[in-house]
């Protein structure tokens, strides 16, 4: 999975290449979604656990309600400004249709805890990744961050 070519939201080659090793947290994100605010807590997950191997990747995604119109800079210019974001942001993509990115190709097939498989359902969805590359969790858009089922998914994966 870390092998599937996805660009820097700066345009250079290899974000998930990058994370490799990583226990990864994927995320696709938009800026004017009213679950926007998780980016606040995908912010303090990287910060909390980063130095134990393991990142957060933002994917901006406009598949939603045309949540996220914005070019990269100001993409990137929002997510600093309003969240102070520090971890990754890829390229803007689409992830699900017929555009559907092959980094989704491999993630839909997961299950959530509610059964759910296939199309990604709305903004800020969420697959915890292990360092080498399996896809371990699915998260509804609804899971916070920072709720107990993420945290204890991502401590139990740096445990391995």
């Amino acid at each position: 999975m870390y092998d599937v070519p996805i660009k820097s939201l700066d345009g250079a080659a290899g974000v998930l290449a990058d994370q490799k090793g990583k226990v990864t947290l994927l995320v696709n994100v938009a800026s004017f979604c009213g679950l926007t605010p998780q980016y606040e807590g995908l912010e303090k997950l990287y910060e909390r656990f980063g130095d134990q191997g393991f990142s957060v990747v933002g994917i901006p995604c406009n598949q939603f309600g045309a949540q996220e119109p914005g070019t990269a800079d100001e993409i990137k210019t929002f997510c600093s400004t309003n969240f102070n974001v520090t971890f990754p942001l890829s390229e803007k993509i689409e992830v699900n249709g017929d555009g559907r990115h092959a980094l989704y190709q491999q993630l839909t097939p997961k299950a959530d805890a509610e059964g759910h498989t296939g199309d990604i359902r709305w903004n800020f969805e969420k697959f915890l990744v292990s360092r080498d590359g399996e896809v371990l969790e699915r998260f509804s858009p609804m899971v916070e961050p920072e709720n107990a089922d993420v945290v204890g998914a991502i401590e139990k994966a740096l445990a391995n």
